[in-house]
C-alpha cells in the first residue's frame, strides 16, 4: 500500500493529491447535496444515487479536454481508491458485528441457500462473458453481483489499475441504475410460476443488494399477500447473511474460483498467441490475421499507458480521505458533528490495525483482518461496542461509497480504451449474472426447506 520515497518524490506526491483530494471533495459534496433521483418506470424505479453522479461527474472531469486531468493525477486518483475501500470494508464490518447473533441463529436451509448466491454467476454469467470477449475484465464482473465489498477484494489482489477491477466498476454500475427494475421483473415472472415455496423466493430475494433486496421482496409480497412478514423477514436474513459471508466466500472461494475458470475457458485462446479480448486467428487470411496483430499492439499500447500504478504515503492518503469523508458524511447527515469525527477515527484505527495485523500474518489480507477485527468490535459481545457503534454509526455507508466512486470517476479517462471493449456487453453478462444468482439460489433453498423446513 505504501512506498519508501525521496524527500522529491513525496513532495511531488503531495502536490499530485491535494488537489484530486480537492476535486473529489467537491464533486462529492454537490452530488451529496443533490441526493438521490427516483425515476418511476411503470415496473419499477431506477433510482440514482450520489454515488453514481459522483462517478458520471468525475468521469466527465476526467475526459474534458477544456483543462484535462494529466495522467498522473488520474493514477493519484486509482491510487486513492485503493486506500477509500478499505474505509467501506471497515464501515461494512460495523454493519456486520450487531447482526452476528442473528447469523448464529440461522437454519441449514438460509446457509445452504447462499451457495446459489456464490456461484451462480461464476456458472452461468462468466461463460456468457467468455464467449463474449471480455477480456480479464471478466473475473472482476462475473465472480460475484459486485457490490461495495467487491471492490475491496479485487482492488487489493489485482489492482485498481486492473481490468478485473474495471470490469467490477461495469457490473456495479449496471446493477445499481438496473438492477432493482431487472429484478422486479424476474421475481414478478418466476413467483407467478406457482411452483416454489414462497420463502425459498425470498431466501433467493437476498442477493446482497439493499436495493434489489427490496425490489425482488415487493414482487414476492404481491404474489403471496398473506405471508408477507415472513417473506420480508426472511429476505433481511438473507440479505445480511450474503453481506457477512460474501467478504470471506469471495476472498477465499468466488473469486479464485472465477480466475480458474476464466483462465481455463480461455487456454486455448492464450496459447494461441491472440490477445484474449480479440477473436481467435484460426482459418483466418493472413493479412486480416497481420491487421488484428497491429490492432492488439495499439491496444496493448493503450494499456500500457495507464498502467504503472502509482504509490501514494499511508499518512498522506488516510489524511486526504479523513477531510473528504468529513465533509460528505456531514452532509449526508445534515449538520457538522464530533460523533463524525469520532466514528472516522474509529475507521482510521480499524484500517490501520487490519495493514499492521496483514504485515505480521503474511497470509490472511488487510480485508479480512479489517472485517473479522470490526465485526468482533462492534458486536454484542465486545465490551465497549456500544460507544463504538454510535459512533460509527454517524458515519453514513453510502457517503463512502460516493467518495469510492467519485475517486474512481476521475481517474476513468485512461482507461477508456479499456471500457470501451466491455461496453454494451456489460448488459446481457449483467443480466444473466442476476437472473443467475436469484434463480439458483431460489433453486437450492427449495430442496433444503423441503429437507430441513
Amino acid at each position: 500500500m505504501t512506498t519508501l520515497l525521496t524527500r522529491k518524490d513525496g513532495g511531488t506526491r503531495t502536490r499530485q493529491t491535494l488537489p484530486v483530494a480537492g476535486l473529489a471533495l467537491v464533486i462529492a459534496l454537490v452530488v451529496q447535496f443533490l441526493g438521490e433521483l427516483d425515476i418511476d418506470l411503470g415496473v419499477g424505479s431506477v433510482i440514482v444515487f450520489p454515488m453514481v453522479w459522483g462517478l458520471l461527474l468525475g468521469l466527465l472531469v476526467s475526459l474534458q479536454r477544456v483543462r484535462p486531468l494529466g495522467l498522473g493525477l488520474q493514477k493519484v486518483a486509482a491510487a486513492l481508491v485503493g486506500v477509500a475501500v478499505m474505509l467501506l470494508v471497515a464501515r461494512l464490518a460495523f454493519n456486520i458485528g450487531p447482526s452476528l447473533p442473528t447469523l448464529a441463529e440461522a437454519g441449514p436451509a438460509l446457509l445452504l441457500q447462499e451457495v446459489g448466491h456464490l456461484l451462480g454467476t461464476v456458472a452461468v454469467a462468466l461463460p456468457l462473458a467468455v464467449a463474449l470477449r471480455m477480456g480479464s475484465a471478466t473475473v472482476g464482473a462475473t465472480f460475484s453481483l459486485d457490490r461495495e465489498p467487491s471492490f475491496a477484494m479485487v482492488s487489493e489482489k489485482y489492482g485498481p489499475d486492473s481490468d478485473q477491477y474495471r470490469g467490477v466498476l461495469a457490473m456495479y454500475v449496471f446493477g445499481t441504475m438496473f438492477g432493482a427494475v431487472f429484478i422486479t421483473l424476474l421475481t414478478s415472472l418466476v413467483a407467478n410460476w406457482n411452483i416454489f415455496d414462497p420463502l425459498a423466493l425470498a431466501m433467493g430475494a437476498g442477493v446482497g443488494s439493499g436495493s434489489m433486496m427490496a425490489a425482488s421482496s415487493a414482487s414476492i409480497v404481491a404474489a403471496y399477500p398473506g405471508d408477507e412478514q415472513a417473506i420480508l423477514g426472511m429476505a433481511a436474513v438473507s440479505n445480511l447473511i450474503t453481506t457477512i459471508l460474501g467478504v470471506y466466500a469471495g476472498i477465499y472461494v468466488a473469486l479464485p474460483l472465477a480466475d480458474r475458470f476464466y483462465r481455463f475457458l480461455t487456454r486455448r485462446r492464450r496459447a494461441g498467441g491472440p490477445a484474449e479480448d480479440t477473436p481467435d486467428g484460426g482459418g483466418v487470411p493472413r493479412s486480416r490475421q497481420e491487421d488484428r496483430a497491429a490492432g492488439n499492439r495499439a491496444f496493448r499500447e493503450d494499456v500500457a499507458a495507464a498502467s504503472g500504478e502509482v504509490r501514494i504515503p499511508l499518512p498522506l492518503s488516510l489524511g486526504a480521505l479523513t477531510v473528504l469523508g468529513v465533509g460528505t458524511a456531514s452532509v449526508a447527515a445534515g449538520h457538522v458533528g464530533w460523533n463524525i469525527v469520532g466514528g472516522y477515527g474509529v475507521l482510521l484505527a480499524l484500517v490501520l490495525s487490519g495493514l499492521f495485523l496483514a504485515r505480521v500474518s503474511r497470509k490472511v489480507s488487510a480485508i479480512v483482518w479489517i472485517t473479522t477485527v470490526g465485526a468482533y468490535v462492534s458486536s454484542p459481545w465486545f465490551f465497549a461496542s456500544g460507544t463504538l457503534n454510535r459512533l460509527v454509526g454517524s458515519v453514513d455507508f453510502l457517503s463512502i461509497a460516493t467518495i469510492m466512486l467519485t475517486l474512481a470517476g476521475l481517474s476513468l479517462g485512461k482507461d477508456l480504451p479499456l471500457l470501451r471493449r466491455i461496453g454494451w456487453k456489460i448488459v446481457p453478462v449483467g443480466l444473466v449474472a442476476i437472473t443467475a444468482s436469484f434463480l439458483l439460489s431460489v433453486v437450492i433453498a427449495e430442496f433444503t426447506l423441503g429437507a430441513w423446513g
